[in-house]
């Protein structure tokens, strides 16, 4: 799995306040291997993954440490759009609303 993994789900346990013992017996699973997984000694797999995703309110990918680049608006459409947004002010303006 990925290197940043046990990391990710070592601190999300710990931001919200709940012990290693707790979150294992809610996830189902061993503390030992709950602190196998949050080492890195061990992997899980992808049943587990998505349980620890709903478990802790995120995404796999967030689980996972994949980060997304942000999409940009090409210049074009977002030229179009502050026009239209124009247009839309002063119809509006207009309209006393």
């Amino acid at each position: 799995m990925n290197c940043e993994f046990p990391k990710i789900i070592s601190e999300l346990r710990k931001s919200k306040g709940i012990s290693q013992k707790q979150a294992a017996i809610d996830l189902g699973v061993s503390q030992a291997l709950l602190s196998h997984y949050e080492k890195g000694i061990r992997e899980c797999g992808l049943d587990f993954l998505i349980k620890l995703a709903a478990y802790y309110e995120v995404t796999c990918d967030e689980l996972l440490g994949v980060k997304r680049p942000a999409t940009e608006v090409p210049k074009d459409v977002l030229s179009s759009l502050k026009k239209i947004a124009k247009e839309a002010e002063k119809v509006l303006n207009t309209q006393n609303l």
